[in-house]
């Protein structure tokens, strides 16, 4: 791929994506401006409400992640029978995921807003009403994610952006209205904001699915609902999939212990943090299109087992992230007291929220570092169990145990709380520099054996299988193998 098409496809993928994901978090952004008019109560019942969604949001994260995994490398196979495949069992991973959460969250609402804050009787009451109507967006959230996948892997990446557009209008339409009683609406309140979530992540929906299909029609393809990857197949998922979830699960458990922190700070310490919320899905947002162009593009280059050009466009896209978020903190450092006035919030709220911001900006390039070479480099090939052992290290052995000395030990003010226990994200970033360097994460979905992989790749025979030699993939992968003698590549 020489290196006018490379930048050419990190920008085709990274900006629709990386747009997109902005217009995601503008949703959190925009609840969090226009609750933030009702006064610092309702801010923090939306923000505990929103807790057991976010770990749904990292949990399905880690099934899309796995499914930019499989069908990015079967498409740089020009296997396009087993990328539907693996389509099927992600999307049906992602709906049973959905459910799950989804009745959890029906039956327990009371309790589960009940780990995040001490007595509170207002903002509990606000936060398990909100609760009670957010769990409806987890299944159409669920699907849209996985479809998307799909279409940025078939280098249609800006086509998901019009459906972000929409839902976004949508979003902000209805906040406006059915928070305050506008254009003849009832003035719901909190309640008109989890209302107006569930109306656009549908519309998102239905426009992703009308997206899909017209990929499919312009492709002249078919797409045909099949979990038949055979008993390998599913052991091959599951291999990847598990240390991933486990990951992803510790993770946002560890995110979890940071706001039961937070929440047992001094009162209003919940409510700046929350503030903070949105601008770092907006930061993080904007770069995450890097991301998933990392794992898409170094994905194909895999499944091609172009090796060197794969560790070579690797180090390109880390300093491309880096590069970024320097100016995006350099950015917010300057324009962090215009935001948080937007909040109708008490005068020593707004100025943590403003220290908060700017431990945030400080610590950005490393967190943007960690999620383009964590999580899109290493885990293109496969390799999940690597990340899973740093990000526990990291959360477990360095934020959680960081964060609860300096809270409750030391007593230090929320911001200084955040900087100590976000050093994880230092323990992370080098441990996974060590792994990017050894390059044991390059690999082919289809290395079946040690001679697979080229003498000259700086690999020593690493696999993605644990299981034993004889393991096979499903039987089309092993006829494009072992029929034609040739491997397609897609460098697109």
């Amino acid at each position: 791929m020489k290196k006018k098409t490379f930048l050419s496809s990190v920008v085709g993928i990274a900006v629709p994506v990386g747009l997109q994901s902005m217009l995601q978090s503008s949703f959190s952004m925009i609840d969090q401006l226009m609750v933030g008019q009702l006064g610092s109560t309702a801010v923090s019942g939306v923000e505990i409400a929103g807790r057991p969604a976010f770990i749904y949001s990292v949990v399905l994260g880690a099934i899309s992640t796995i499914a930019g995994i499989m069908i990015s490398q079967y498409l740089g196979m020009n296997d396009r029978e087993t990328a539907n495949r693996s389509l099927s069992l992600n999307l049906t991973a992602a709906a049973a995921l959905a459910l799950l959460f989804t009745v959890l969250c029906a039956l327990f609402p009371s309790q589960i807003v009940g780990l995040y804050i001490k007595d509170d009787p207002a903002v509990l009451s606000i936060g398990r009403n909100y609760l009670t109507w957010i769990l409806w967006t987890y299944l159409p959230m669920g699907i849209s994610s996985i479809l998307a996948v799909m279409i940025r892997c078939k280098n249609r990446a800006v086509w998901p952006l019009w459906a972000g557009i929409a839902s976004a209008a949508v979003n902000t339409g209805l906040n406006y209205g059915l928070i305050f009683g506008h254009f003849r609406l009832p003035a719901l309140g909190v309640t008109g904001a989890a209302i107006t979530s569930v109306v656009s992540q549908l519309v998102n929906l239905l426009m992703m699915t009308a997206i899909f299909y017209r990929v499919l029609v312009q492709g002249q393809e078919k797409f045909r609902f099949s979990l038949s990857l055979g008993k390998d197949g599913f052991r091959q998922y599951l291999v990847m999939l598990l240390p991933i979830l486990l990951t992803e699960l510790f993770w946002s458990l560890g995110q979890n212990v940071n706001t039961f922190i937070y929440g047992h700070l001094r009162q209003g310490d919940l409510a700046a943090m929350s503030m903070t919320g949105p601008v770092q899905g907006l930061f993080i947002g904007a770069l995450s299109g890097l991301s998933q162009a990392t794992g898409i593009l170094i994905g194909r280059r895999l499944g091609a087992r172009e090796y060197d050009e794969a560790y070579r466009e690797s180090k390109k896209l880390v300093w491309y992230g880096a590069a970024g978020s320097l100016i995006l903190s350099v950015l917010l450092i300057s324009f962090r007291w215009a935001y948080v006035p937007l909040y109708k919030v008490e005068p020593r709220i707004q100025v943590t929220a403003a220290r908060l911001l700017l431990a945030f900006a400080v610590l950005a390039p490393v967190k943007v570092s960690n999620m383009i070479l964590g999580g899109g480099v290493v885990r293109s090939g496969g390799k999940t169990a690597y990340i899973m052992v740093i990000d526990m290290a990291g959360t477990w052995l360095a934020g959680v145990p960081l964060g609860l000395a300096a809270a409750f030990l030391f007593h230090l003010p929320v911001e200084w709380v955040y900087f100590i226990l976000s050093q994880e994200e230092l323990v992370r970033l080098g441990l996974t520099l060590l792994v990017f360097k050894r390059r044991g994460w390059m690999n082919s979905l289809s290395c079946l054996n040690h001679s697979s992989v080229p003498s000259d790749s700086g690999i020593t025979g690493n696999r993605i299988f644990a299981p034993a030699d004889g393991l096979n993939l499903p039987n089309l992968v092993r006829r494009r193998q072992h029929g034609s003698g040739k491997r397609g590549r897609n460098n697109n």
